[in-house]
């Protein structure tokens, strides 16, 4: 049985010092779920960069409202205000960018690099070890902010049999416990990077990387929980992000539908 590492708060205060997330990170050591409380504190006015993670929830959620199974200390959980300058409708690259701050976090903390697939999960082998959540508060104009929430599964040794075939952790795959404070720090620090350069640049080089790191993006045989549900061949990503899929009909582009890869 592990024997839970608590986080170094002291640490991880330092290490953000002149970040965009300085002086703003909070800790709870259980919460229902982190996205709800920084909704909450969001919409009260909270800065941007306002980070709140937690050792354990009992209510997290993940897309689409599926549950988000956590035990005490061993994933980190966090939920972080954003305030971008940017359409609604452009929202979607705020997950996009966030699935690749995770990816090189986890690559360079643990040397193991993860699979995206689109738009918010990020897997080992087909089996998920993070889940991204994003949650907005916007008119038709403008967006107010932004809630992504991430879920990392660390250090856990095993998983329930209903989900043990879909979900995996770093500790499993590499049979050794990760700092959750350097992941952490490496996470939000990649974060700023791709959200800074995003800002400043567009979409572009964003949308490459995520073609770089995920193999779902183009030539992956999936099923697509839209409209019904269809299958077909994934194509590429258009130049919002969304992703296209070949049918035997047509090309589609999915706007919201989960995609699981098949055959």
């Amino acid at each position: 049985m592990n024997s839970p590492v608590p986080y170094d708060l002291a640490e991880l205060s330092t290490a953000l010092e002149n970040t965009l997330f300085s002086g703003k990170v909070h800790f709870l050591p259980k919460t229902g779920s982190t996205n709800t409380l920084a909704m909450q504190a969001a919409t009260a006015g909270v800065e941007e960069g306002t980070v709140i993670f937690a050792d354990q929830q009992t209510a997290g959620r993940g897309r689409n409202g599926h549950n988000w199974h956590s035990e005490p200390a061993t994933a980190v959980l966090a939920s972080i205000v954003l305030r971008p300058k940017i359409l609604p409708m452009q929202s979607l690259w705020l997950s996009l960018m966030t699935g690749v701050a995770v990816h090189e976090a986890i690559l360079r903390t643990c040397g193991i690099s993860c699979d995206l697939r689109w738009p918010n999960d990020l897997l080992i082998d087909g089996k998920k070890v993070c889940g991204i959540l994003t949650e907005i508060s916007a008119d038709a104009e403008q967006l107010r902010f932004a809630v992504i929430g991430i879920g990392i599964n660390v250090n856990q040794p095993s998983f329930p049999s209903e989900i043990a075939s879909l979900a995996t952790s770093l500790q499993m795959e590499t049979g050794k416990q990760w700092s959750r404070t350097e992941l952490l720090i490496a996470l939000l620090k990649r974060l700023e990077a791709e959200y800074r350069g995003t800002l400043a640049a567009g979409q572009d080089s964003l949308l490459r990387k995520v073609e770089s790191i995920s193999s779902y993006v183009r030539g992956k045989r999936v099923h697509v929980d839209e409209a019904g549900g269809y299958d077909g061949i994934t194509e590429g990503l258009d130049a919002r992000g969304f992703l296209r899929v070949r049918t035997a009909e047509s090309m589609r582009t999915v706007l919201s539908g989960g995609v699981r890869a098949i055959g």
